[in-house]
């Protein structure tokens, strides 16, 4: 395939940018179905006129619908998108990236999605839809799927379809929150994903960060407890990265225990561990919830982060993640690479 669109991009280079094109319009519908031709215009920074005659054409070829509520994806617009998307990955060098960063971080696997979610919301999406898929791939009947709260992971939920598959798979949020916004927290994010995908789920209620007695009170209790025995019982886990100090203070994490975070130049958190650069812990907080440890049961960890902002954060976490499949966007996906690169030099 890659001489193949060596050779167009010399004859024909007219033509890739066309299909890029056309390509993006169908990737937006899809995640935004239906969606009216001005919200698109906007969205894709296109001018109502070029965006016309696109739509028209792709109308032609049957490949969207327009009704009154806006535009959709029709069976064949589909799967035009799912034939083209190794070949636009191709096109756009993301899968010799993704190869590059797999090699770099030494972990399972690398999917990238275009663009930098930092700013693009369409970005955000895509990798959502990308664990989405990623996940139906290591579904087995009746696994359990921890999930982490935040914006990336419900993203994630948004992204998940019905799958017979699904039926009976109970979903789990990884850990407790209840300080967390109600849309963010992991009990919130795994409800949706359960309803979404026709399973089951349980919760768990109760605070993000605990003293040790009240620890001790709380994972004695049997609805506590059983739910836990779920959580670290996950064959699934699907999770986010956050950076050290942003997570710190939307936790409103205590004055001594920020400085050490600080001091200890902590860049990446997740499950309620801080990492400095080198991967190595230098906080943890006391989280009724799956814990590092844990992971090494599960068959699959999928952690999703993007933007060039989380770059660090996701070096660091990767250095204990060398089982996990990370799904990130371009933009931390060439920030990774260049610093992976200064740091072998």
């Amino acid at each position: 395939m890659k001489t193949l669109i060596d050779i167009q991009k010399k004859l024909l280079p007219d033509l890739l940018t066309v299909m890029q094109k056309r390509y993006r319009i169908l990737q937006y519908i899809r995640l935004n179905e239906p969606i009216g031709r001005r919200s698109l215009s906007v969205a894709l920074d296109i001018t109502e006129r070029v965006l016309r005659s696109e739509v028209d054409f792709l109308k032609e070829q049957e490949l969207i619908v327009m009704n009154s509520a806006g535009m959709a994806l029709t069976d064949d617009g589909y799967q035009v998108l799912f034939e083209l998307e190794e070949m636009m990955k191709e096109v756009a060098g993301i899968s010799v990236l993704e190869k590059k960063l797999q090699e770099k971080l030494q972990i399972k696997n690398v999917i990238i999605v275009p663009g930098n979610s930092d700013y693009s919301p369409f970005a955000k999406q895509e990798m959502g839809r990308a664990a989405a898929v990623c996940l139906k791939s290591y579904l087995e009947d009746e696994a359990i799927v921890a999930v982490t709260g935040g914006t990336t992971i419900a993203a994630v939920a948004e992204m998940i379809t019905p799958d017979a598959r699904f039926k009976n798979v109970v979903f789990v949020p990884a850990r407790g929150g209840l300080d967390e916004k109600m849309e963010n927290q992991a009990n919130t994010i795994c409800a949706k994903m359960a309803e979404k995908a026709l399973g089951t789920y349980r919760l768990l209620y109760v605070p993000d960060q605990v003293g040790e007695e009240a620890y001790q009170s709380i994972i004695a209790e049997p609805t506590v407890s059983e739910v836990l025995n779920h959580i670290k019982s996950a064959s699934i886990v699907v999770h986010g990265i956050g950076d050290a100090k942003t997570m710190a203070e939307r936790r409103r994490t205590a004055p001594e225990n920020l400085k050490k975070i600080l001091e200890g130049e902590a860049v990446a958190e997740a499950f309620g561990y801080y990492f400095n650069s080198d991967g190595e812990v230098v906080h943890k907080v006391k989280t009724i919830g799956i814990q590092l440890d844990d992971l090494k049961n599960a068959k699959c960890v999928i952690a999703v982060a993007g933007g060039a902002s989380k770059a660090k954060a996701i070096q660091a976490f990767m250095k204990k993640g060398q089982d996990t499949i990370l799904i990130t966007d371009e933009s931390a996906a060439n920030e990774l690479v260049k610093g992976l690169s200064l740091t072998n030099k």
